[in-house]
């Protein structure tokens, strides 16, 4: 029993010292990696530093394509915008200013590369690049567009940029993108319609949103929102309605029915289904009871 005692002793306390060792060798290994990885870090920045300091051009354009085909558009940006000037009239200064030109786009500086991509196409109107650059332009005002809840001065110049594109360039490869960037722009600028329209059904000024309303569906017939500006008007058709004085009433009963045929017309299968079902069946009592009274 001893001997199997003292066995088991030896074998714990080896497994002991070898978890301690391996543990202190992870802690030493990650220790030298960091610092390892930290020096090149701190030799790279001071070896960029000392190219941005650099007054030689041709090793700056050297560094400026590599970072830039590695995909550090930051660095090959604060490179490119150095020596471009330097290259105006030299066989390296279109490709030099459509690099330029993209780096600020891939770094999200939209209006930066909308304007040096607008330069390009000023300096080399010959350019087998046109078509490309043209679109870029048109691009990057596209992603300048803000979401449909505010101003939308951006979108009306995307528009404006993409069907210029378009109108210039018919057989571009890039005329698919253009044309459904143009779409979605459209949607966005009839989202911002509709609610505002909407918006007057939320604070119960019925008489404006039924106006707004029929406004918005006249100027964008085949509007994705068509349904929703239906439904609106006929809620607001019907609250109108059912609170006129008698009078009017018979006339708002009507027009509000109407509404909802219409909406049964277009989409049979709309979802608002039971929610007007039931406002009809309170219209049709309605009328029913006008119509026996004034009999």
């Amino acid at each position: 029993m001893r001997k199997i005692y003292c066995k088991s002793s030896h074998k714990l306390t080896f497994l002991f010292s070898y978890l301690i060792w391996l543990t202190l060798w992870m802690f030493f290994f990650n220790r030298i990696v960091k610092c390892f990885l930290i020096s090149i870090f701190v030799f790279s920045c001071n070896s960029y530093q000392k190219m941005l300091n650099s007054k030689e051009n041709a090793p700056k354009l050297k560094a400026a394509q590599k970072y830039y085909e590695n995909g550090e558009y930051r660095r090959a940006n604060r490179l490119y915008e150095q020596i471009v000037p330097s290259y105006r009239g030299k066989p390296q200064a279109q490709r030099l200013v459509y690099f330029f030109a993209n780096s600020h786009y891939q770094l999200g500086n939209y209006y930066l590369a909308a304007y040096q991509f607008e330069s390009f196409v000023k300096s080399f109107p010959k350019s087998e690049k046109l078509d490309e650059v043209n679109f870029m332009i048109a691009k990057c005002y596209y992603m300048l567009s803000p979401i449909y809840s505010l101003d939308q001065e951006n979108t009306n110049q995307a528009m404006e940029k993409l069907q210029i594109f378009i109108d210039n360039y018919p057989n571009s490869n890039y005329l698919s993108d253009a044309n459904n960037f143009i779409s979605e722009l459209q949607v966005k600028l009839e989202k911002k319609d509709f609610e505002i329209s909407k918006q007057y059904y939320t604070i119960r000024d019925y008489k404006a949103a039924i106006s707004s309303l029929d406004n918005f569906i006249s100027n964008f017939p085949g509007t994705p929102f068509r349904e929703n500006a239906l439904y609106y008007k006929f809620i607001s058709q019907y609250e109108i309605a059912t609170n006129s004085v008698p009078s009017k009433k018979l006339e708002r009963l009507e027009g509000a029915k109407e509404t909802y045929d219409a909406i049964l017309r277009y989409y049979p299968e709309t979802l608002f289904m039971e929610d007007i079902s039931e406002k009809v069946e309170d219209i049709n009592e309605q009328i029913k009871s006008i119509k026996k009274i004034n009999t």
